[in-house]
């Protein structure tokens, strides 16, 4: 069987996968959020917390407990760091130093699991379990949340409640979290992944020699950290390594969990609205941008620009062997078109186009499917810009699910979408004129000055602010310039938005429903889902096409 058509045959199998699950997860989902009971556990978990479960939030208070649950949340993780020497399995790892405990503790809670650490000579059980681990999971039910009231304001009227942030939290977790990561901890049990709490030991190489090595509990966070789209691995190679990522079905399956819930999220979004069609349109038009990134990157990483790729049959370099070049890049394409940032593959060795194709995936915002609720409620904001642009072009005043889209809507879906390129550009280009930033970059002479040292450096911070992770490993990210300045990025990059998502809930959630009449434009169509598809990328191009210039489109031309 040839790699291409290998690789074909794989991407078939995993569209099939997440059609079979499209449908009951995001009807779950649905019933999930929209039901007026509470479990016997969940009811314990708001007596330890405090929280009445029944009180309905309007958007600032909502915002409220979404920041002060997250600041506990990067409070712990630091401190946990901080005092990781003296607590019990820590496996003889000294305590984290200040800044790259800031920078890890905001990774993760921001959904970003950014590491400028490896995991397996850093990190404890009890930070990796008890810390990180925990992080993947409530960061993710966070995000969710957010997404959830932010459909919740286009589906209610007249009241500015958006429901309970306690509430939406904990069932996210419970309820759709935490069953799924069971089982799915199991089946990769089950293909060989690693589940223990070992200490550091002595392996034999296949070339003789030894090295060092130690266990953990590595099937139950690699589930999460993939069906979360968190992307913090145990081990520095991340799903590289065997064993993170055992077989080629584990391959699979871990993209399969990075893509189902953002993919039926929509569903969720449809049923809550009251018509599925909307859904659709958002299923659509995520999944046109999803499989056309898929089929550029598989084809710019196949194409035989050389006699070293001709002699290979595909640009190998950086590729997990294991699984084929064609599997590397849908794992690529999956993990920077959403907030996920595993990788199975090394992203500063694709071909220059590739990793441009990685950075443009993160620079849309990362909402095609995006991160667990972050792409819906990323995609829901490109819809109101798609539908503002379309009332400009017929001179009717826009309109969005029943909602109008006046001055105010429009003017925090600007903010949101102008935060993160402002957050990128800023530190990439101060980064770009001191020289302790400039050293960092691997090989400075050759590369630094050159426009691959330009793409790593910009990578860094695209991925930081869009929440994604993932890296251009080139660049030595553990210095006190990049912990704090990538921390930043990444607590701004996902805080900020929030903010403004769900202010933006709010005013819309405060309107009453206008009917619709023979001039309301249909937005479950697919002419909307092709105008959504071009504003995304018109915006996206016009923001970042210089700063794309200079880096993967230079590389590639030269």
């Amino acid at each position: 069987m040839s790699p291409v058509l290998a690789g074909v045959l794989q991407l078939t199998a995993l569209i099939a996968a997440l059609a079979l699950a499209y449908r009951p997860l995001g009807d779950y989902m649905a019933a999930v959020y929209s039901s007026p009971r509470h479990l016997r556990a969940e009811k314990v978990i708001y007596r330890c917390i405090g929280a009445n479960a029944d009180v309905q939030m309007r958007w600032p208070a909502y915002l409220r407990s979404v920041l002060a649950f997250s600041a506990v949340g990067v409070l712990f993780l630091y401190l946990l760091q901080r005092l990781q020497g003296g607590l019990p399995l820590s496996l003889g790892f000294a305590s984290i130093s200040p800044d790259q405990a800031f920078n890890t503790a905001a990774s993760f809670v921001a959904n970003t699991n950014w590491q400028s650490y490896s995991g397996e000579q850093a990190m404890g059980h009890v930070v990796q379990t008890a810390g990180l681990a925990v992080q993947n999971f409530v960061s993710a039910a966070t995000g969710m949340a957010v997404a959830i009231a932010l459909v919740r304001g286009f589906a209610r009227a007249r009241t500015g409640e958006l429901g309970n942030f306690w509430t939406d939290l904990v069932r996210g977790t419970v309820r759709v979290l935490v069953p799924i990561a069971v089982i799915g901890a199991l089946v990769l049990v089950a293909c060989g992944a690693l589940q223990n709490f070992s200490g550091i030991h002595e392996v034999g190489q296949f070339m003789g020699g030894s090295q060092q090595t130690n266990g953990g509990a590595v099937a139950s966070q690699e589930v999460i950290k993939e069906l979360g789209t968190n992307g913090g691995g145990y081990f520095n190679a991340n799903s590289a390594h065997p064993f993170e990522n055992p077989t080629a079905f584990t391959n699979l399956f871990e993209i399969f969990l990075i893509l189902v819930i953002p993919f039926a999220l929509t569903r969720t979004f449809g049923k809550l609205v009251g018509n599925v069609k909307q859904g659709y349109a958002v299923l659509a038009t995520m999944g046109v941008i999803w499989l056309g990134f898929t089929a550029l990157m598989m084809w710019t990483e196949f194409a035989h620009g050389g006699p070293a790729l001709e002699a290979a049959g595909a640009a190998m370099e950086g590729k997990e062997t294991r699984f084929g070049v064609g599997s590397s890049a849908i794992f690529s394409v999956a993990t920077t078109l959403t907030s996920t940032g595993a990788v199975d593959s090394f992203h500063s060795s694709f071909t220059a186009f590739g990793g441009g194709i990685q950075l443009l995936g993160m620079m849309l915002g990362e909402i095609a499917p995006g991160g667990v609720g972050s792409g819906l409620y990323g995609m829901l904001v490109m819809a109101i810009v798609a539908v503002f642009i379309a009332g400009l072009m017929v001179g009717r005043t826009p309109e969005y699910l029943g909602k109008k889209i006046g001055t105010r809507q429009i003017k925090l879906a600007a903010c949101y979408i102008l935060i993160t390129p402002t957050l990128v550009l800023g530190f990439t280009a101060a980064s770009m004129v001191l020289p302790d930033a400039l050293g960092s970059m691997l090989n400075t002479k050759a590369l630094g000055a050159g426009s691959h040292g330009f793409s790593e450096v910009l990578y860094a911070f695209t991925s930081g602010a869009n929440n994604n992770g993932s890296a251009f490993g080139g660049l030595n990210a553990n210095t006190p310039w990049y912990n704090t300045t990538i921390g930043l990025a990444m607590l701004l990059g996902r805080f900020l938005p929030m903010v403004f998502v769900l202010a933006l809930a709010g005013s819309l959630a405060e309107q009453q429903p206008v009917p619709e009449t023979a001039g309301t434009l249909r937005t479950e169509k697919p002419l909307f889902a092709g105008l959504l598809v071009g504003t995304i990328l018109i915006i996206t191009g016009l923001t970042y096409f210089p700063a794309l210039a200079l880096g993967p489109l230079a590389e590639g031309l030269s």
